[in-house]
């Protein structure tokens, strides 16, 4: 498997020459199975058009902020600089460069650059003197002090005739730089087994109704997408969930808890991390009609039983995992987590309540305390990606 297998690519494309150069860049990265997104500024959609790029990333292209079309859509510069894994701006123009050293925010893909929270890496291209111009390497020099990686231009024959560096970067070449950024060998968590449960689980009550829940599963797939990108071998063992499966992770789908019990425990064994974030049915049916039940009296009965622990029988049969909980509360908050910390012999546990705003279910937000055996850290309300990353930086600490 790729090392760019899964991994979220962002393109932006500013209106240079060298934009010609990104159809073939673009064919790499979807190659090696990653997922990629595409800005182009207005103008350089006049030297590759977005058809193209669409058709070739198997994504929307982006140009502006409003999608011109019956539907007047906004586009979220902010939700795709959160998005992105990595961000590559080629070509980089003189002015784009300019104007990113100097933090103006005048086009979609500047706000965009400006949101993102991933490495951004820019490859320059123009004619050789405006490559050497003293404001030019000034301009790169800041975006390289500020944690850009700057993918130098290459010398050879320019548009304009001349002769000098000012080239950009070859496909092949911001591929490999791209895949060596991702190095397997550089991962924390490479050849480690991670087992990780999300979304909901059903309890049948006929063959037309459930007991359930609403959770989405989009903190599970989260994690396992940031998992995945540590250089981790992930399972992930999902309830019913409307996500799409997430690229270069083994996905096993259940319905029942009893179902979610018996896959976690084939998996359990062998794993370093196990996150239970799935939101598990705590009580089914006693009995489960074979045929629809029929609406007869105004009141129904149901007789429920309690479901298998999954996460106590994990904390009790735990010898090398590192095992992580979570609790979601709407009182006594702390304190409760704490108690299932205890309780179920985890190593961590994830706390984030139904009364923060934006928490919980079905938001692509969420707010946590992390609680250990001897710590409780708090956490800013963020995107679940980020949360996500969160979590595994805690983890990594304490292992």
């Amino acid at each position: 498997m790729s090392v760019l297998s899964g991994k979220r690519i962002l393109l932006g494309v500013t209106a240079g020459i060298a934009a010609y150069k990104i159809a073939p860049l673009t064919r790499l990265f979807v190659k090696a199975g990653a997922e990629v997104k595409i800005i182009l500024t207005p103008k350089a959609a006049q030297f590759v058009t977005p058809l193209t790029l669409s058709t070739l990333s198997k994504n929307k292209v982006y140009t502006d902020f409003i999608t011109e079309d019956e539907n007047q859509l906004w586009n979220n510069h902010v939700e795709l600089g959160l998005w992105a894994d990595v961000m590559i701006i080629a070509p980089a123009t003189a002015n784009t460069i300019s104007k990113m050293a100097n933090g103006q925010c005048d086009n979609f893909l500047l706000a965009t650059y400006l949101s993102a929270r991933c490495p951004v890496y820019i490859a320059p291209a123009m004619d050789l003197d405006m490559y050497q111009h003293p404001t030019t390497q000034k301009n790169l020099a800041f975006l390289a002090e500020i944690e850009n990686h700057i993918i130098p231009a290459t010398s050879g024959e320019l548009a304009s005739g001349l002769v000098g560096q000012g080239r950009m970067a070859e496909p092949e070449a911001i591929f490999e730089q791209i895949s060596n950024a991702f190095s397997l060998s550089k991962l924390p968590l490479k050849g480690k087994e991670v087992l990780i449960t999300a979304g909901p689980t059903y309890e049948p009550i006929d063959p037309v109704r459930f007991i359930g829940n609403h959770s989405s599963g989009k903190m599970g797939y989260a994690l396992a997408e940031v998992a995945r990108n540590l250089g981790a071998n992930v399972t992930l063992i999902s309830g019913p969930s409307a996500l799409a499966v997430p690229k270069g992770v083994k996905t096993i789908k259940v319905f029942t808890t009893a179902e979610m019990y018996s896959a976690v425990h084939q998996y359990y064994k062998n794993s370093h991390i196990v996150i239970a974030a799935a939101a598990v049915s705590d009580y089914k049916p006693v009995s489960v009609a074979n045929q629809k039940i029929k609406k007869k009296e105004n009141a129904l009965a149901l007789q429920l039983e309690k479901t298998q622990d999954i996460l106590l029988s994990l904390g009790e049969n735990k010898t090398h995992q590192f095992l992580v909980g979570f609790a979601l509360e709407t009182e006594n908050e702390v304190e409760n987590a704490q108690k299932k910390l205890s309780k179920k012999n985890l190593d961590l546990i994830v706390l984030n309540s139904l009364n923060d705003k934006g928490a919980g279910f079905k938001t692509q937000t969420n707010k946590i305390k992390l609680i250990s055996e001897n710590s409780i850290n708090a956490y800013d309300l963020k995107d679940k990606h980020l949360v996500a990353k969160d979590i595994f930086d805690a983890i990594l600490e304490k292992l």
